[in-house]
């Protein structure tokens, strides 16, 4: 009969966090665990959206809200770990930093996987992965796989929202831009179709998240290191200020200034 550790395999999770200070720092241990449960996090966020762009794909809106409103949930309580790191001072932190080696969230692969699925392809190179076939390979799955803005144009296409022929055959790979001929046939799709609206709405919601916790690290990061470099050759503060209030949707956010 398996039981609850043996089923969530605590005993395994449990020898996941091996600091590397030494003597070990108190701190460190904090800092892993927040860091692992934001992978953990970036895991189920990934596994809620291909869910999404799998109903999408096949027609199934009424299926695809409740994945949208659970990542929505998941990145509020994302934010809220911040709160749990700003306990830990800038000292702190720097008792244990230099262990941390060339390691940086920067070099998050579920993250960028993230970015990927949302459009933003033009944030990192997926060579920078080269070391680690595994993500490397994922990255680049994603990055030719198309997006979940693209899952979007094609279910409007489909059901009754003619897009530009442009919209419909853009390449997955390339970052996404504004476009005023798509943003024409939303306006008119959220003006007359409730349910279409509602998951326009849903899906600003989910972009609105990612930049509210890009911004709450950004100022944790900042009251932690200051201006420092980074580490794993990052810029640190000025390279996560570079991605404040950049949209995933930018068409959502643009659209609303025609009505």
């Amino acid at each position: 009969m398996t039981n609850y550790s043996d089923y969530l395999r605590i005993d395994e999770l449990l020898k996941l966090q091996q600091p590397r200070s030494e003597p070990e720092e108190h701190d460190e241990t904090l800092f892993i665990i927040v860091h692992q449960v934001y992978e953990l996090w970036f895991k189920q966020i990934l596994h809620e959206l291909d869910r999404l762009a799998a109903h999408l794909n096949g027609d199934a809106l009424a299926r695809g809200g409740h994945q949208l409103r659970r990542v929505r949930r998941i990145f509020h309580t994302m934010i809220s770990q911040m709160d749990v790191l700003e306990t830990m001072t800038p000292l702190e932190f720097l008792s244990f930093r230099e262990f941390l080696d060339s390691g940086s969230g920067f070099q998050s692969a579920q993250f960028r996987e993230l970015e990927a699925l949302l459009g933003l392809t033009d944030t990192f190179d997926v060579d920078w992965f080269a070391d680690d076939p595994e993500a490397h390979a994922r990255l680049a799955a994603r990055i030719e796989a198309p997006t979940l803005w693209d899952c979007f144009v094609r279910y409007l296409n489909r059901n009754g929202h003619a897009m530009p022929k442009v919209a419909l055959e853009r390449d997955p790979a390339a970052a996404l831009s504004p476009s005023p001929e798509v943003q024409a046939v939303i306006a008119d799709a959220y003006q007359n179709d409730v349910r279409l609206r509602s998951l326009c709405e849903a899906m600003v919601d989910l972009d609105q998240s990612l930049q509210e916790w890009r911004y709450r690290h950004v100022m944790m990061v900042q009251r932690t290191i200051g201006t420092r470099m980074g580490t794993g050759g990052s810029s640190g503060v000025e390279y996560l200020r570079s991605t404040l209030f950049r949209p995933c949707f930018p068409d959502l956010w643009q659209v609303r200034s025609l009505f």
